[in-house]
């Protein structure tokens, strides 16, 4: 397996970004010096870590609200949150950044699926390969105050689309020309599953009232069990993309399989993980940007399955507005907490996962 480092970068050439239609298209130029690869494994910033941590409620200090873990990093935590659109397509695995993000949406696209990487406590050099954005985004992102959208473009209705709305554009299209988020692409992959930045550039492009995101979940405190049944994983099929999770009471996360195959992340040369699986049971409908385009539908409520600490917690999820996080509840209408960690959200469509006893 090849993995991605930046060992050096002189400069970073122009590079322009062209996207039409429904989908992606290659740049009309390739980057003229392209950074150094290694197989030497990397981030620039802290590794994700695989213990099982504190309380958000009781904590003795502040924690990152993606995660509820401790802050580690006080700059980092006064950060607005960085969204990054990562391509899902066979070709583009293993990708680079999944174990780094804080949450991880996965949401279905016009063929199987692609994931919305959000990064806040800590980032990923490089990050990618990066896609086109989604209608579907606005909607689902809207919760972490204004983050930072990476994409790499779009036809020209999802553009003004997400133009005009609160989400910062930083898409290649655009911010290729001044090489502020470190764009590239990488030459031992064919394009369009080849477009690569750094978290640690595109960081720099906030704007300068950007803020840290709020909370998006509910934690347990230190010491408590998680509710639920025992449930060892879970399998479900997005499209035509067979997915497991599977719990491994070791490191209390799950790994995930995708087409029946470990998925394998870049930066660490091991399986994609996560601490907590969240499935949310969403209708899908055509985009008004591109009636070929899926569109989930993420206010409103539906079934939820929450899988944490090896367990299962059948509920539901309630989101009142596009500002505002998804609320879960479980069959009595109590708060589902999860573990202090990394979380996964799966957009389903309803009845497609089953936890797997």
């Amino acid at each position: 397996m090849t993995t991605l480092r930046l060992a050096a970068v002189a400069t970073i050439a122009l590079l322009t970004v062209g996207c039409s239609g429904g989908g992606d298209s290659a740049p009309t130029t390739v980057a003229d010096t392209v950074p150094v690869v290694t197989d030497e494994p990397t981030t620039t910033e802290a590794p994700t870590t695989t213990e099982l941590a504190t309380t958000t409620t009781e904590a003795a200090g502040p924690v990152y609200p993606l995660t509820g873990l401790p802050v580690t990093d006080p700059a980092a935590a006064e950060r607005p949150a960085l969204v990054v659109k990562i391509d899902n397509n066979k070709a583009a695995r293993p990708q680079s950044g999944l174990n780094e993000a804080d949450i991880v949406f996965e949401e279905i696209v016009e063929v199987q699926t692609r994931f919305a990487a959000v990064f806040h406590s800590t980032g990923s050099d490089p990050v990618g390969p990066i896609r086109s954005g989604r209608t579907q985004d606005i909607d689902l992102l809207g919760s972490f105050d204004r983050p930072l959208f990476v994409w790499s473009g779009g036809n020209r209705n999802v553009t003004r689309a997400i133009e005009e709305s609160d989400l910062v554009d930083l898409s290649a299209q655009k911010n290729a020309n001044y090489q502020g988020g470190g764009f590239f692409r990488y030459d031992q992959r064919r394009s369009p599953h080849n477009l690569y930045a750094q978290t640690s550039m595109l960081w720099t492009l906030a704007p300068a009232d950007a803020a840290p995101p709020p909370q998006q979940f509910e934690y347990l405190a230190d010491g408590d069990e998680a509710a639920g049944d025992p449930a060892s994983g879970a399998s479900g099929d997005m499209d035509g993309l067979s997915i497991t999770w599977t719990h491994d009471p070791s490191t209390g996360l799950y790994a995930r399989t995708s087409a029946g195959e470990p998925h394998l992340d870049a930066i660490s040369g091991g399986q994609v993980t996560t601490a907590n699986v969240v499935v949310m049971d969403v209708v899908y409908r055509p985009s008004p940007a591109d009636a070929r385009s899926p569109e989930a539908q993420t206010i409103g409520s539906g079934n939820a399955l929450v899988f944490t600490a090896g367990k299962v917690i059948v509920g539901t999820w309630t989101r009142t507005d596009r500002l505002s996080p998804v609320v879960l509840t479980d069959a009595s209408g109590e708060p589902i907490l999860l573990t202090p960690g990394r979380t996964w959200v799966e957009l389903a469509r309803t009845g497609t996962f089953t936890p797997v006893p």
